[in-house]
């Protein structure tokens, strides 16, 4: 059984972007599914992105520690 949520509010990203809810906003079970989606795509990006750092700081050290033995 899907539950509608009937709310006027505001969401604020970390980046300061606003978005306003419109009263009578539709949000059920579908609509958590689709957004949970779109969480697990952005985390396993995110988790892409930490190992290229990652990898990037391992070469970053291995140069500098070639460099400091000249």
């Amino acid at each position: 059984m899907d539950s509608e949520v009937h709310e006027v509010g505001e969401m604020v990203t970390t980046t300061g972007d606003v978005d306003v809810v419109e009263e009578e906003t539709h949000f059920n079970s579908a609509s958590a599914q689709i957004l949970i989606s779109k969480i697990m795509v952005c985390n396993r990006d995110l988790e892409k992105v930490k190992e290229s750092i990652n990898d990037v700081e391992k070469r970053l050290t291995n140069i500098i520690d070639v460099l400091s033995k000249i």
